[in-house]
């Protein structure tokens, strides 16, 4: 089911969470309540399959009733286009099986405290009539906090039921298996007890007790060999804890505890220092159970009957009984019939029975016994094209995990379980590891920081960097004020490219030549560009009242917003000075002549030249250079002696635009 699907209005699919042998299961949204759910879907191959379909709602219907808080819970059962679906509490954390991967070697409370968590669901449920059946690390969830939530309650059964001749009903659960229910026997809530037992000493050594390569193998071990010891794996792991194990996976159900409630009185015990010196714990008796006694046979009535030890034996004994049957019919017809005793009838009926049953043994092994075939390579391939080549080779679909991986495309399969080439039984559940893609992680946030340190940090992680510059007020320059992807934004790094703008600091201007501007002027040009404006008066001689005899920085300097600019304004003549100056014949004026701006195709500026000839000045030298944006009225001041003509030449870009060579006050 695609990500983004709203199923039956309300829940809208985020992810896929697994596959599994029953069905698949997917992160939701609950649009109404607005909480993440998990969605169960029966698979499509069980979507006809009107036995699946009712045990799947009915055993739904049961766990309604289950409030444990170690049980996850059932909010919603539903079918939208003959799919069967169940909407079921999400829990965010992960499964036993990783934990135990990730925290080996685990402390025995904790062993304890996650045990009886455990046992606390499985008591209740069994209380409710209702056996899990496949209880393993995988459907056992924990929580952040650590919590126990066990799934798939009563799911087991429904796919027990439908898949009865397949393999891979039992080869994702093989190694918790028990006994009886390899040998396909009534199951009971001893059962999952079992399962609880080889749970328990995966928690203690990290590992199940029983391996192999095929579920058939491993599912012999359960039925025949003996329980491994844990103190061999841990020798430190208490005698008691060890007895649980044992006493919980016992082969014969007399055995076994009764009861998960049973078990956990047990387990909480454990390690309380008045059973420190417990001896190893030891079933009642080494009968198997299962072993059925059969009727006394007169050895009169069998001749040159012996022990069957072999398929080619039994062949033969049936060859010779046959032959002696024959016999004793050929022999009824030549002699009087003779009425058998009671105690010959039953013999020869527990005989007749006796070789039915092999008869019928003999022809279910032949005929039932899967072949060997070499487990195909499928890493690389899409998720499909394995499926397909698994089923071409008679293997069955097992466990579909997903998880992130930098080399492998998504949907591509990374790994199977069993590896690849391994020799396997038809029909076995193969375990397969799909890529979702390269890990995603939040881009993050650069706004402020250095450019360089972040795009050394940034590139060796695989990313793209790209730089504009823009000048900022609020950033210091070479620090990040801008990024072209969102902080929030989930990525794979070494395939993301970014542009950030980054600060040029503050923006510059070239001073302007402010000589014999007036004070006023250049307030109105501090103002203009922010600067800061620090005014220092003298008098002076030659140039004019209220104008701007010198400035701080020099004209054509690169000053910016928030600069000091400092000027000197004239206060004109010293007045200890005017009696002297009124005795000169010099004249000091001021003329006022107006340039009109002429804009252009290629500038926005007119650059001006100002000449002057004067009693300080000379027509051969600048006396003013500036550049206007807009009709602009110069000021002009001469100093004349006597009756002597001052001059003056405008220049706008270049060209002469204003020229007087008599000029008087």
């Amino acid at each position: 089911m695609r990500e983004g699907y709203i199923l039956n209005g309300r829940y809208q699919i985020i992810r896929s969470l697994g596959e599994g042998g029953m069905a698949n299961v997917y992160e939701a949204r609950d649009l109404i309540l607005q909480r993440n759910v998990a969605v169960k879907l029966l698979r499509l191959d069980l979507s006809d399959d009107q036995a699946a379909i009712r045990r799947f709602q009915g055993e739904a219907m049961s766990l309604v009733e289950l409030t444990n808080p170690h049980i996850v819970s059932i909010y919603d059962i539903g079918e939208e286009n003959s799919l069967q679906y169940l909407v079921m509490e999400y829990v965010k954390g992960m499964n036993l099986k990783e934990y135990i991967e990730q925290c080996s070697p685990i402390p025995y409370q904790r062993v304890i405290e996650i045990m009886e968590q455990i046992l606390n669901a499985v008591s209740e449920a069994h209380a409710n009539g209702i056996i899990h059946r496949d209880l393993k690390p995988q459907n056992i969830l924990l929580d952040e906090q650590g919590n126990v939530k066990i799934t798939d309650f009563g799911i087991a059964i429904a796919a027990a039921q439908s898949t009865i001749t397949k393999t891979n009903t039992m080869l994702g659960s093989v190694h918790y298996i028990s006994p009886e229910q390899a040998r396909g026997s009534i199951i009971t809530s001893q059962s999952d007890i079992y399962s609880l037992g080889i749970i328990l000493f995966e928690l203690l050594t990290g590992h199940v007790p029983f391996e192999g390569q095929t579920a058939v193998s491993i599912a012999l071990k359960h039925y025949n060999a003996q329980m491994p010891s844990v103190r061999e794996f841990v020798a430190d792991i208490p005698q008691p804890l060890e007895n649980v194990v044992l006493h919980a996976t016992a082969k014969k159900l007399t055995d076994r505890y009764k009861s998960a409630g049973e078990m956990a009185v047990d387990l909480r015990t454990a390690l309380q220092p008045d059973r420190q010196n417990e001896p190893r714990w030891q079933p009642h008796s080494e009968v198997d159970q299962e072993t059925q006694i059969l009727p006394r046979i007169d050895p009169k009535q069998i001749v040159n009957e012996k022990p069957t030890t072999t398929m080619e034996d039994e062949d033969d004994k049936v060859k010779q009984t046959s032959k002696k049957v024959t016999k004793k019919v050929n022999d009824k017809k030549s002699k009087p019939k003779k009425k058998w005793s009671k105690k010959k009838k039953i013999a020869f009926t527990t005989i007749g029975l006796i070789l039915l049953a092999i008869i019928l043994f003999i022809g279910y092994v032949l005929f039932s016994t899967p072949q060997n075939t070499t487990l195909p390579d499928v890493a690389g391939l899409t998720e499909q094209q394995a499926k397909q080549k698994l089923m071409k080779a008679k293997l069955e679909i097992g466990e579909i995990t997903y998880t992130n991986d930098d080399k492998i495309a998504k949907d591509h399969v990374i790994k199977t379980t069993p590896s690849a080439n391994t020799e396997v039984r038809e029909g076995a559940s193969i375990d397969m590891v799909v890529s979702s893609g390269p890990q995603k992680q939040a881009f993050g946030d650069y706004r402020g920081q250095v450019y360089a340190d972040v795009k050394s940090r940034l590139e060796k992680q695989g990313v793209t960097v790209r730089k504009k510059e823009s000048y900022s007020d609020e950033y210091a320059k070479d620090e990040i004020i801008e990024q072209s992807v969102k902080s929030s934004k989930k990525v794979v790094l070494s395939s993301t490219t970014v542009t950030f703008v980054v600060s040029k600091g503050n923006e510059s201007y070239s001073l302007r030549d402010l000589t014999n501007y007036t004070l006023k002027s250049v307030q109105d040009y501090a103002s203009d560009l922010g600067l800061k404006l620090q005014i220092n008066k003298e008098y002076n001689d030659t140039v004019a009242n209220d104008m701007v005899i010198t400035q701080q920085p020099s004209a054509g300097s690169d000053i910016s917003e928030g600069d000091t600019l400092t000027v000197t304004i004239s206060q004109g003549k010293d007045p200890a000075k005017e009696d002297q100056d009124d005795q000169d014949s010099y004249t000091s004026f001021t003329i006022s002549v107006n340039v009109p701006f002429q804009p252009t195709a290629n500038q926005t500026s007119n650059k001006i030249q100002v000449y002057i000839e004067d009693k300080d000045h000379s027509l051969s030298n600048v006396y003013q250079s500036f550049d206007i944006t807009n009709d602009t009225s110069i000021t002009i001041p001469f100093v004349l002696e006597g009756n002597k003509a001052g001059k003056y030449k405008i220049y706008r870009d270049g060209q002469l635009v204003a020229q007087n060579d008599n000029v008087k006050n």
